[in-house]
């Protein structure tokens, strides 16, 4: 009998971050071997809870669970949603605007299939978070990566997206706080990428997930702020500012409907709508999450602070890398990661996932290559700053002995 072969769709789909060296870690763990788990940004196994009252209003809700939602989802949830862009300085979402998910990541996919038709083209972030890459190919269309700088602490290259603009080009992703650099953008730069999507006529999907974890005193605007013309779709959820990835759930709001706008956007809303029934709803459960968090205590706000465990954490992760021989990196201003690079001299790199699979085999370190967040060189790999200070201590300690083993291994 012939083989049961995957879709041709996914062909082009990838996501390293639970890939093949993953596989080799599950199998490590089966052994009895520890692994410390860099690799992605679930925050319950490193301690951080949850918000009490967010679980309790979640048990309390249990009983009116039991039964499918609407499915753009529960009034309260979509209604905290809407007062929640108004506070971010977003105008003109009603109620219908805002699609409630299992996770943001759910409706990404959503988005995306709502609007490509094969050959489509949407600009993307290199480096970017490769759900995004892996949804458009997944939609049947064609991922084009902008480069973000390294050299002008990982901004867009705005000129290289103007260049990458084509006939076929429907929109363009914006990753901000970024995952996985840790960037935070400026107004000043918001605004120039509007001003592209204003000139093509491209629909801006904004993924602001991580809009309330930014450190130094900075403040994260939303790009829906900017702009009352351009059609913009914010992503967010309650993942990691309410430390809550198991609930699944997220939002998406669609702004800059006005004028001839929503005329001209009402062919794709419809499909939004078409994929919102298909699905049914929303878990309910995690619905019920999420007046009770947008509209209580804001403990994320502890642990961005001088003195909260998330910025002493990236602190001493910033200081231990970067004191690394030929290494590397930009101090991330928001978010739960690091991007930090390594120097082709001292590490001459052909494989960055075999790289990463070796460190995994020799030191029970699990992190995710450079190459599985579409960028394009084997010289850099993501960090996750999540564990205690002793923990991550232990952890970059035995990637720098890594290192030091692969530089003289390949010294000349």
């Amino acid at each position: 009998m012939k083989p049961i072969q995957k879709s041709n769709k996914l062909l082009n789909v990838c996501y390293d971050i639970r890939g093949p060296v993953l596989e080799h870690a599950k199998r490590l763990e089966e052994e009895g071997h520890r692994i410390i788990k860099l690799n992605i940004g679930n925050l319950a196994p490193f301690g951080f809870d949850a918000p009490d009252e967010i679980i309790q209003d979640m048990i309390r809700n249990l009983p009116a669970s039991s039964g499918y939602s609407d499915s753009k989802g529960v009034f309260s949830a979509r209604k905290a949603v809407m007062h929640y862009t108004q506070q971010k300085g977003v105008v003109g979402v009603g109620l219908d605007d805002i699609y409630i998910g299992n996770g943001a990541s759910e409706l990404i996919v959503m988005a995306t299939q709502a609007l490509l038709n094969d050959g489509d083209e949407v600009l993307l972030p290199a480096p970017d978070y490769p759900l995004w890459t892996a949804a458009v190919s997944l939609s049947g269309g064609t991922p084009v990566h902008y480069v973000c700088d390294e050299q002008n602490a990982w901004m867009p290259d705005l000129d290289d997206i103007r260049r990458k603009i084509t006939p076929n080009t429907k929109a363009i992703v914006v990753i901000n706080p970024n995952n996985p650099t840790g960037a935070l953008y400026s107004d000043e730069l918001l605004l120039e990428l509007l001003g592209i999507a204003r000139e093509h006529g491209l629909i801006v999907f904004a993924d602001e997930v991580y809009d309330k974890i930014v450190y130094d005193g900075l403040e994260h605007t939303a790009l829906g702020s900017l702009s009352e013309d351009v059609i913009t779709v914010t992503f967010n959820s309650l993942s990691k500012s309410y430390r809550s990835c198991g609930y699944r759930a997220g939002w998406m709001a669609v702004s800059g409907l006005g004028g001839d706008n929503r005329r001209r956007a009402n062919d794709y809303l419809e499909g939004l709508g078409i994929l919102s029934s298909m699905r049914l709803c929303a878990n309910v459960p995690g619905q019920f999450a999420i007046q009770t968090a947008l509209g209580g205590y804001q403990s994320i706000n502890e642990l961005i602070v001088p003195s909260g465990r998330l910025y002493k954490q990236r602190e001493l992760a910033y200081d231990m890398l970067t004191s690394i021989p030929g290494v590397t990196c930009v101090k991330p201003q928001a978010a739960l990661y690091m991007f930090p690079r390594l120097d082709p001299k001292l590490y001459p790199i052909q494989n960055d996932q075999q790289f990463i699979l070796d460190l995994l085999l020799e030191e029970r370190v699990l992190l995710v290559q450079g190459t599985g967040f579409n960028w394009a060189a084997p010289d850099h790999f993501r960090v996750v700053f999540l564990p205690n200070l002793d923990d991550l201590t232990d952890s970059i300690n035995r990637i720098a002995r890594f290192l030091d083993g692969y530089r003289k291994r390949h010294s000349v």
